[in-house]
């Protein structure tokens, strides 16, 4: 398989600041488009580092095959 790359983005803001969250574009070498869906996790820093680690977990379980 090739090497990949992993896209994605952090900031921490205070959580009742947050109004709205869209996707991240992406542009591609060949031309095409392609996005990144934002996510939000919440709660204490332990919470988020925790929802943080599963999500991760949970994602690579998308792709079995790597």
């Amino acid at each position: 398989m090739a090497n990949l790359t992993l896209v994605y983005g952090m900031r921490l803001l205070p959580a009742d600041e947050v109004a709205e969250v869209g996707e991240a574009p992406i542009a591609l070498k060949n031309g095409n488009k392609a996005h990144v869906t934002m996510h939000i996790l919440e709660g204490s820093r332990e919470q988020i580092e925790a929802q943080l680690r599963m999500s991760l977990d949970a994602f690579f379980d998308f792709y079995p095959e790597i």
